[in-house]
């Protein structure tokens, strides 16, 4: 199984438990990406303290931010699967999600036949570069498990054909009817952040297709949370896409001079999600304010393009970044009509779903 975050190894965690707990299964996690950075936080360790073992840990991180630094990391992590696919013989590899490093892994495989299980495939994300990695991984992989049946429409038509494309519904809903989240008080003692004040969670990524706007962007966005007073600004921060440093910095600094932001740069499963659940709204252009946030109905400020595409539920208010139209939304929070969401996602039953496939598959 490929993890190269926080965040895909967060949705997987429901299959991997799966997984692990059928001895009809080898399970070897592969660790690459920011999981191997400090400067990301060193996500590995959560994997570690989640009691599984990392069989292979492979080095794919690029030393900027740049275009240049992200096509030569692309490279990279080419070259270093490679010796990974030549050295050792698998059966089937899990790949979850659209990153630009998950491309580059699964490609280097090709060449070695190897099959392979893609998660999430089939959805869009019009103003990140993210889509073209999404559907060329569809287009590599034997077997499709999606997280509704629009997205299992879409795979069936990129594949030409309906064979091994499954509507499974979401492995992050999984996670939520399994996981006993932290309380008010226990999130307080553990991260020194009181929820029971007003508080939002923002998480603000680079858009990767139009990326020569996001000084433009980010200063929009601190524009706009200056402005927010009277909230609690939690701010998780952005992953390693083209000018996510400059962002990360621009946040590090706007956090530095205001006692009502915290910068967070990994909580961990348990963390955000259980952030997410108490916290007022979400604010920001993250994949997890479409899935997970649908399921505590939670009031959504999308931001930009980035997540262009992807289902609206009714949770969702669709933003511009621009800092007076940010500001607008918020004040709508109040009266946004959470009571029409209906469920699309799943029952929580994904990874038993995923895990009975495979093995009837290989059996």
């Amino acid at each position: 199984m490929l993890t190269s975050s926080r965040a895909d190894y967060g949705i997987y965690l429901p299959l991997l438990k799966a997984l692990n707990e059928d001895h009809f299964f080898d399970l070897n996690i592969v660790a690459f990406g920011t999981h191997l950075s400090v400067e990301y936080g060193a996500t590995i360790n959560q994997i570690f303290n989640d009691g599984f073992e990392v069989a292979f840990q492979i080095d794919t991180m690029p030393d900027g931010d740049e275009p240049a630094d992200i096509s030569f990391a692309i490279g990279k992590t080419l070259k270093n699967f490679s010796r990974l696919w030549a050295q050792n013989s698998f059966d089937l590899i899990i790949a979850l999600g659209d990153r630009f490093e998950m491309f580059a892994a699964c490609a280097s495989a090709i060449p070695f036949g190897v099959p392979m299980a893609h998660i999430h495939g089939g959805e869009k994300t019009l103003g990140a570069i993210d889509d073209v990695f999404r559907h060329c991984i569809t287009q590599m992989a034997t077997y499709h498990f999606t997280i509704a049946e629009v997205y299992r429409q879409r795979v069936i038509a990129i594949k030409g054909s309906p064979e091994n494309v499954y509507d499974v519904g979401a492995l992050s809903i999984d996670n939520l009817k399994e996981m006993e989240l932290l309380s008010v008080e226990e999130f307080r003692i553990r991260y020194a952040i009181d929820l029971s004040l007003p508080s939002i969670l923002i998480t603000f990524h680079p858009e990767t297709v139009d990326f020569e706007n996001n000084k433009y962007y980010i200063k929009q966005l601190i524009g706009s949370l200056e402005n927010l007073t009277e909230f609690q600004l939690i701010i998780t921060m952005p992953n390693t896409d083209t000018m996510g440093n400059m962002i990360r910095a621009k946040i590090n600094e706007f956090v530095a001079r205001n006692k009502n932001a915290f910068g967070i740069e990994s909580f961990g499963v348990l963390g955000y999600l259980s952030c997410m659940k108490h916290c007022t709204m979400m604010l920001g252009n993250t994949s997890s304010g479409f899935v997970e946030a649908s399921f505590f109905t939670k009031y959504v400020i999308n931001l930009g393009e980035r997540q262009s595409g992807r289902l609206v539920t009714a949770n969702i208010n669709n933003c511009k970044i621009d800092k007076e139209e940010i500001l607008a939304k918020v004040k709508q929070y109040e009266s946004w009509p959470l009571n029409k969401m209906k469920p699309i996602y799943g029952n929580g039953d994904s990874a038993i779903r995923i895990r009975n496939i495979l093995k009837s598959s290989f059996n």
